[in-house]
């Protein structure tokens, strides 16, 4: 028994191959927009920066919500913090396309926090050596199943499939790395926001990229020590340097008024909660009492004050 062939025409097949076409298209334009170059600013000879939104992480923003930064040296960049996804550690990646073809030879984070961080999967492709604070890789184990989860409920589908890269470089307490031409001076902290905070000072321009050990008119959050932020704070207030970049707020020049604008909050924290804890205040007492100081200064208040009152108190309840 023979088969039997049929001989069809294939007209058909031409609208679904224009059809596949235009959806390619349209994917690819998609892949063009969401791969545009954030605005970066030169705040100094091969210092460039990108001044995040004072925001809640949402679908719109995709986690642009933090300062970011690079540095070019005559053999290759260094980027600091990456952004809270990988949208927008693409656009970053296309904003270095921008100024330079040199490779990116570092990704430098300053603490474990998703804004700072989720970016680095963007980065991957380059090879870098991904640096990070001695205590980063632990803290980003313990958090990474709520980071991860977080970051699909607040961005919806630009929040799935995302991967937290590790460092590949630990700093303890102080390392330096080489651009070509141009020393970065890393420093490792004690616990103050978090328990993993790292600065990185370009000692060519004087700038200090300080993460989020400093923020401007984004309420400070507070997730490691407030008593020893307020010494750290203390200490990166008397560097000697030409500029200081914060993790959240504009990077101007008035960085020690807004490190004296920081400390006083947190010490108003202390302060106060030290006050409640001697009345015999409760935790719900406290957190609903305690004042921020002037409300006006900061944005956020009403998401992350309580908070900081709630970690104050926990810190302080023990105190001698």
């Amino acid at each position: 028994m023979h088969a039997v062939v049929r001989k069809h025409s294939l007209g058909w097949l031409a609208p679904c191959i224009h059809r596949l076409i235009a959806v390619m298209l349209t994917t690819t334009a998609i892949g063009a927009q969401a791969l545009e170059a954030l605005a970066v600013r030169q705040a100094a000879p091969g210092v460039f920066l990108f001044q995040g939104e004072i925001a809640e992480q949402d679908a719109r923003n995709l986690g642009a919500i933090s300062n970011l930064g690079f540095i070019v040296g005559s053999r290759c960049v260094a980027v600091i913090d990456t952004g809270g996804s990988p949208a927008v550690g693409a656009a970053l990646r296309a904003s270095i396309r921008s100024k330079t073809d040199l490779p990116v030879c570092y990704v430098i984070n300053t603490h474990v926090h998703p804004d700072h961080i989720l970016g680095n999967q963007a980065f991957i492709d380059d090879k870098p050596v991904f640096v990070g604070h001695a205590r980063l890789p632990a803290a980003l184990a313990a958090r990474s199943t709520h980071y991860l989860a977080a970051a699909e409920r607040q961005m919806g589908e630009a929040g799935k499939g995302l991967q937290l890269v590790p460092p590949s470089r630990t700093v303890a307490l102080e390392d330096e790395l080489d651009l070509g031409g141009r020393t970065l001076k890393l420093r490792a902290w004690p616990t103050a926001h978090t328990d993993n905070d790292l600065t990185v000072l370009d000692e060519a321009t004087g700038t200090l990229f300080a993460g989020d050990l400093l923020f401007v008119g984004h309420l400070p959050v507070v997730d490691g020590k407030i008593l020893g932020w307020i010494k750290v704070g203390a200490t990166l207030s008397a560097m000697d340097v030409q500029r200081v970049v914060p993790g959240h707020g504009d990077a101007g020049n008035a960085w020690r008024e807004a490190f004296a604008k920081q400390g006083n909050y947190l010490q108003g924290l202390v302060d106060q909660t030290r006050r409640a804890l001697k009345a015999g205040k409760t935790l719900s007492q406290a957190v609903g009492e305690v004042e921020p100081g002037d409300a006006t200064d900061w944005a956020l208040v009403d998401l992350f004050h309580r908070r900081n009152v709630t970690s104050a108190f926990a810190e302080l309840e023990w105190e001698e």
